[in-house]
């Protein structure tokens, strides 16, 4: 009998779009522990190459940066073709590129009666433009990766990981945009799990609970006092394990869903949550 090991992901080819978030940082970390080799994806070429240098720095295997916007067909297609000249062909996909805006985001939680004369703060005073930027940025830039890193994975099989998000099971208060975006990445996640299972291409996702990061630092904590904000300690109290995720906490979880360990395993989004998820608030 085989030892159960992520033996078979050495010298694998990963790709990893939003590679120079602190996300994408953490998983190309952990990937590159097992041998495989990444290409981080980023409209920054500069941060794009500085994250890669320090992957390849700290596990010993190759990573490079690569500039390409999730969101431009052209721009993956000659992203493709370099991927392919430096690391060859390509087998896994990470679709970590995401996230939310202020346009996108309603000051109040719920609508009041007082709120009636102050619109501008809830659903109706949203910047449309924000809202289309958002769900494009998280939805089309799940779909367009996945339709061309995905065409040379068809002979010979591969697997896809989507970045879902607490918001699409239960949408949170505040952020309309983001949270229909994130439940359209796990219906395409199923979607393409079902589509793509006769030739061999595995397609799952998982969906953080909340690590404090660069983006919403400030939204959980406060900036003078490092002291969680209403909103922080309300996610602390929902969460039964008390704390805020570590994104290192996150890599076990990838590695598995990349690896043969879970080859039967496809349409699914796997909480990483402490609990979150899970807790009725009662």
């Amino acid at each position: 009998m085989t030892k159960p090991s992520f033996d078979d992901l050495n010298n694998k080819v990963c790709v990893i779009t939003g590679g120079t978030g602190a996300i994408g940082k953490a998983l190309a970390l952990g990937l590159g522990a097992v041998g495989v080799k990444t290409a981080l994806l980023g409209r920054n070429k500069e941060m794009a190459d500085k994250v890669a240098a320090e992957v390849s720095k700290e596990t010993g295997s190759q990573s490079i940066g690569v500039s390409a916007d999730v969101q431009d067909k052209a721009m993956l297609e000659n992203a493709k073709k370099e991927i392919n000249e430096k690391l060859g062909k390509i087998d896994l996909l990470i679709n970590g590129a995401g996230g939310n805006s202020p346009k996108a985001t309603s000051a109040a939680e719920m609508m009041t009666e007082d709120l009636k004369t102050d619109l501008d703060k809830t659903f109706y005073g949203l910047d449309i433009s924000g809202f289309e930027f958002v769900f494009n940025l998280n939805v089309m830039g799940t779909i367009l990766p996945t339709m061309v890193f995905t065409k040379e994975m068809l002979d010979g099989g591969g697997v896809v990981l989507n970045i879902s998000s607490m918001s699409a099971f239960t949408p949170l208060t505040k952020v309309p945009a983001y949270s229909a975006a994130k439940a359209s990445v796990n219906n395409i996640t199923e979607w393409l799990a079902v589509h793509l299972a006769p030739v061999g291409i595995r397609v799952n996702a998982i969906a953080p609970g909340f690590f404090i990061g660069n983006q919403n630092r400030f939204l959980l904590t406060d900036e003078k006092t490092g002291e969680l904000t209403a909103r922080g300690q309300k996610i602390i109290n929902s969460t039964p394990m008390g704390r805020f995720g570590e994104v290192e906490e996150l890599q076990g979880t990838v590695n598995y869903l990349l690896s043969d360990l879970s080859k039967f395993v496809t349409g699914i989004a796997i909480p990483v949550d402490g609990g979150f998820s899970a807790y009725s608030g009662v």
